[in-house]
């Protein structure tokens, strides 16, 4: 008797796929941000603001957007700078505040999104989500030691 290997198997999970499922939900977000006529790297500055506990200065705010995305700080300083002259940050005693036209539209963003991030999440099993979780923080981790020995 004979045994035939499946002919589907799972997809490994390696820097390709990755950046295949980056992409493809980034492009969902964009393509809501668009229509709200803001940039993906302005929705990230934007969020961290509104997200933040406590205000921040724009340096801070640069160096945490920085930690996410690492982008240059000078393009994050002139996203910034975008998002004051949008009147979506405002600077008071030197720190950076969210305006309410600020907050509504992170909050409309993320309304405007909800349904098809849900749509995109359905049914996969929380043991599937939590191993990816695990396998993406080690990712992240390991992404970023290699980042700050290349800078260093």
């Amino acid at each position: 008797m004979t045994t035939t290997a499946s002919t589907t198997t799972a997809p490994v999970a390696d820097a390709r796929a990755l950046a295949l499922a980056h992409y493809a939900a980034r492009g969902v977000l964009e393509h809501v941000l668009a229509r709200h006529g803001i940039t993906f790297q302005q929705q990230i500055a934007l969020r961290t603001a509104v997200t933040a506990d406590a205000p921040r200065t724009p340096d801070d705010l640069v160096t945490q957007v920085r930690g996410s995305l690492k982008a240059d700080p000078a393009d994050i300083r002139a996203t910034v700078d975008e998002l004051l002259a949008k009147r979506l940050l405002v600077v008071d005693g030197g720190h950076l505040h969210p305006t309410d036209a600020g907050r509504e539209l992170i909050a409309a963003v993320g309304a405007e999104t909800a349904p098809v991030t849900a749509r995109i999440w359905v049914g996969i099993p929380a043991e599937d989500l939590a191993a990816a979780g695990r396998v993406l923080a080690l990712v992240t981790e390991r992404a970023n030691a290699e980042l700050a020995a290349l800078t260093a």
